[in-house]
């Protein structure tokens, strides 16, 4: 008992430091990034968005800095704190359900079904006028993003399940087969487009963060409130189904409505990120192996930190998108493949050491 005490002990310290260590970044870099840019925002415009400025006055490139850091830089930096958090959840996610470390929506094609519906959308409805409302409009791209995941999620479990049961190798072939054919249907749509409609699927689907503002950074709250609150029961099953299916079982968990509840949050997660700002890869497939190579795989750590590593990560890559190139904006996409790429060929290679 005493050596099962000290064990456990040992592992709420080292997530508690993680946790502390991943804030305070997470906090630190926020401020160093919300100064970098076209425009270089000082720390009195800081306090004068605070409204602690004693200075009434402000000059006129002060309040330039100002309508920049309140009207764009903050909403996109908060926005994409938002965004990694998502994808970092829906990779967590998906790895738990599955059971499988090389799970990502990303690399199982639940992203490229998001897209396929959106890129469909842009081509081919853009040919008629719907006549939303602007509230139904906000939620046009997401819900067929949130449709595209969804449908995605449950063909890649069916196919799977049909076709190579229980097979780790299998289940990715799988995803990779959906994600081909998902791949190909974005393509005949980027063929088929107008060059307006091409310009806006060039740029949408290496991944951009331009759509950032305080509308859609108040959707993805609460999004992510939403899914907060269903993490207070899922870590337990999904820990309970790390043991296989039948072990769940036994112990009381209902699978089938847990794969339902865990579709419909990697869906709604992926969905509204693709909906805004295109495919950005491998942060789903990243965050959760950071935050498991400290903390282990228990579920109730690694699903809120995998979330706070994923935010950390795209914070990151979108700010070296933004500055590296001024005044023009490199695709964020670029630098998660580039982290996530060389990572994930890592991850096949101990798999296979392990084989």
């Amino acid at each position: 008992m005493k050596a099962i005490s000290a064990l456990w002990s040992d592992k709420a310290f080292t997530t508690s430091k993680l946790t502390w260590t991943l804030l305070v970044t997470v906090l630190l870099l926020t401020l160093l990034v919300l100064q970098l840019g076209a425009v270089q925002v000082q720390a009195s415009d800081f306090l004068a968005l605070l409204g602690w400025d004693s200075d009434t006055t402000i000059s006129a490139a002060g309040q330039s800095r100002l309508y920049v850091l309140q009207h764009i830089r903050l909403p996109r930096v908060l926005f994409s704190l938002c965004i990694g958090a998502a994808l970092g959840l829906s990779g967590a996610l998906t790895q738990a359900l599955f059971r499988n470390p090389l799970a990502d929506p990303g690399l199982f094609g639940v992203s490229a079904g998001a897209a396929c519906t959106v890129a469909l959308s842009i081509v081919f409805l853009s040919q008629f006028d719907l006549h939303l409302a602007p509230p139904l409009r906000i939620f046009f791209f997401p819900a067929l993003a949130f449709i595209g995941a969804l449908a995605t999620c449950v063909l890649l479990d069916r196919i799977a399940q049909w076709l190579t049961p229980g097979s780790v190798s299998g289940l990715l072939l799988t995803g990779i087969a959906i994600n081909a054919l998902a791949s190909a249907v974005i393509g005949l749509s980027t063929f088929l487009a107008n060059d307006e409609q091409l310009r806006t699927l060039s740029t949408w689907m290496l991944g951009s963060l331009s759509s950032a503002n305080w509308m859609n950074l108040g959707l993805i709250v609460g999004l992510l409130v939403v899914a907060l609150w269903q993490l207070r029961t899922l870590p337990g099953a999904l820990n309970a189904l790390a043991l296989g299916e039948s072990a769940a079982r036994h112990v009381g968990i209902d699978v089938h409505r847990i794969r339902i509840r865990v579709f419909i949050l990697v869906a709604l997660c992926t969905g509204f990120a693709v909906a805004w700002c295109g495919i950005v890869g491998f942060v789903g497939l990243v965050a959760p192996h950071l935050v498991r190579l400290s903390i282990g795989a228990d579920q109730r750590s690694l699903l809120p930190l995998s979330m706070l590593m994923g935010a950390l990560l795209l914070l990151l890559a979108d700010s070296l998108a933004r500055t590296l190139a001024i005044p023009a904006e490199i695709p964020v996409g670029i630098f998660t493949a580039l982290l996530g790429a060389p990572f994930f060929l890592l991850l096949l290679r101990l798999a296979r050491s392990k084989l």
